[in-house]
């Protein structure tokens, strides 16, 4: 990912965290984001990440892309230690389950479709940049079954 567009997003998330949701759901190239709200497996920490997502019914869906490098996003490996974690979407809160999902998965195909259209194709030229398969992210609000 590009230095300028890296300081993009992270100008954009602060907008979002800070106007307490007024601005940011629809800010970059129009796409609906949301706030991932999780806890740092390491250190314990509160962590935010500004995230493009698609809806499957009640679900909210995100991708663990980071830009098509090689590395997963550090808030995967955070949503795996601990799935309970709350999103933002404008100004409201809602806590989330999350579950990563994979190829082997019978709903990914279906549910990595959904996001990348949302995000104009973006995520499947990501998966050509990288060999790991990029998960796509079940937020289910908390309460629902599956």
């Amino acid at each position: 990912m590009s230095s300028v567009f890296a300081k993009v997003l992270k100008v954009h998330q602060w907008v979002y965290e800070n106007s307490g949701g007024l601005v940011g759901h629809r800010v970059l190239f129009g796409n609906p984001t949301l706030l991932l709200r999780t806890v740092g497996r390491k250190t314990g920490q509160a962590r935010t990440s500004a995230l493009t997502y698609g809806r499957d019914g009640a679900d909210y869906l995100v991708t663990a892309s980071n830009g098509g490098s090689p590395r997963p996003p550090g808030w995967l490996a955070n949503v795996k230690a601990k799935p309970e974690c709350e999103i933002q979407i404008g100004r409201r809160k809602v806590p989330v389950v999350a579950r990563a999902t994979y190829p082997d998965d019978s709903d990914y195909a279906r549910r990595f479709a959904i996001v990348d259209k949302v995000n104009k194709g973006r995520y499947s030229a990501y998966q050509k940049m990288t060999k790991r398969p990029i998960p796509v992210v079940v937020l289910r609000p908390a309460g629902q079954s599956r």
